[in-house]
């Protein structure tokens, strides 16, 4: 065992990740239950849908109460992460996603609420990026700019995990992949209570897994998405605060680059909603117009079913993750530009294939035309 994680450390995130699965698996067969005996069922009528039957979609509730009741327990209160206002934002966030799960809420309501807990969030509860850390050029940025750059942040990944919850298994594998890389690096940077908050959203996304799994018996709906995403993005701000320079401790571990890794391990949410979200405007519809064009619709028309998908997802994420850790000397600008290149390369390596697969042969002029 490596000397930063103690045995006593050790127990305490096992009891955390054991408590948080244990509470999902729990809570998910009776949600099933109401679910079904009141006709809360997913909208067949969609034409998104990938599914030809009626699936609850209140997951997100089994998830929203394993990671509070856990979080409440178990996590310890630090300098680092203000949980007071990190509770309130989630329980707003829940109650929006509820709501629209159960009947539906209009989008500009969405983005007043997510604005909403944004602010809260960044204003009170101080949970800003103070810097771009020589991105473009640009270090210190002034508080204004800080808020507002902040907010859209967290706007932007909230939404982004949102978008991805489109198969079974893809928002909640994301978010454990992502929240288990911030939990090992917390751990050797010795950010110990801010890992037992990824810890917590960890577990409860395993025991959700349990029930996600193709053939999918539960989806977590907004509830569960808008969670997720809110506190991987709460995670990934931190993590790239308390690696500043201004925060630079001689004594403790330090990692470098850490904006572009904070994006490798985003970077599925992060690539596929700039996508769509280009090609959208590209095709002079709104960036919000819902479609079957994003990553996992397009892997899916190969001939791919759910898991594989998911699983090649998750792969291509955990390789961003690496190749940013093995390459963060390099520094995070040129970090930056080669993942967003590797990211266009493999989507246009999906475009090769759909067209060959469509055209019914194999020519190299298809990665063009």
């Amino acid at each position: 065992m490596p000397e930063f994680l103690h045995s006593h450390q050790f127990v305490y995130y096992t009891l955390i990740l054991a408590l948080s699965i244990l509470i999902t698996l729990q809570a998910i067969p009776s949600i099933l239950h109401v679910a079904r005996t009141r006709h809360l069922y997913d909208d067949l009528g969609h034409f998104r849908k990938q599914h030809d039957h009626g699936i609850p979609r209140l997951g997100g509730v089994a998830i929203f109460v394993s990671f509070i009741i856990t979080l409440l327990l178990f996590c310890v209160t630090g300098k680092q992460l203000p949980i007071n206002y990190l509770l309130t934002a989630c329980v707003i966030l829940f109650a929006m996603g509820v709501k629209d799960d159960l009947s539906g809420v209009n989008a500009s309501t969405k983005f007043f609420i997510q604005f909403v807990v944004g602010a809260i969030l960044v204003i009170p509860g101080d949970i800003r990026l103070t810097s771009m850390y020589g991105v473009l050029g640009i270090y210190t940025l002034p508080y204004t700019a800080s808020v507002i750059f902040s907010i859209l942040t967290i706007m932007l990944i909230v939404n982004a995990f949102n978008l991805i919850d489109g198969i079974d298994g893809l928002a909640a594998t994301t978010g454990i992949i992502a929240n288990s890389s911030f939990a090992t690096l917390f751990i050797y940077i010795h950010q110990y209570e801010l890992a037992s908050v990824c810890l917590a959203m960890v577990g409860a996304l395993i025991g959700f897994l349990r029930y996600n799994l193709t053939p999918a018996k539960i989806f977590m709906g907004d509830t569960g998405s808008l969670l997720i995403g809110l506190v991987s993005i709460v995670m990934a701000i931190q993590f790239i605060e308390v690696n500043s320079p201004a925060n630079y401790n001689p004594e403790l571990p330090h990692i470098f680059s850490v904006p572009a890794l904070s994006i490798a391990i985003l970077i599925g949410p992060i690539f596929d909603t700039f996508r769509v979200f280009a090609l959208r405007i590209l095709d002079k519809k709104s960036p919000f117009h819902a479609d079957r064009n994003h990553v996992h619709h397009r892997i899916l028309r190969l001939g791919f079913n759910h898991i594989q998908t998911t699983l090649i997802l998750a792969s291509v994420n955990i390789i961003s993750i690496a190749l940013a850790l093995l390459f963060s000397g390099f520094g995070s600008t040129i970090m930056i530009i080669v993942i967003g290149v590797a990211s266009l390369c493999f989507n246009w390596s999906i475009t090769f294939m759909l067209r060959c697969k469509e055209r019914e042969k194999i020519s190299a002029r298809f990665l063009f035309v």
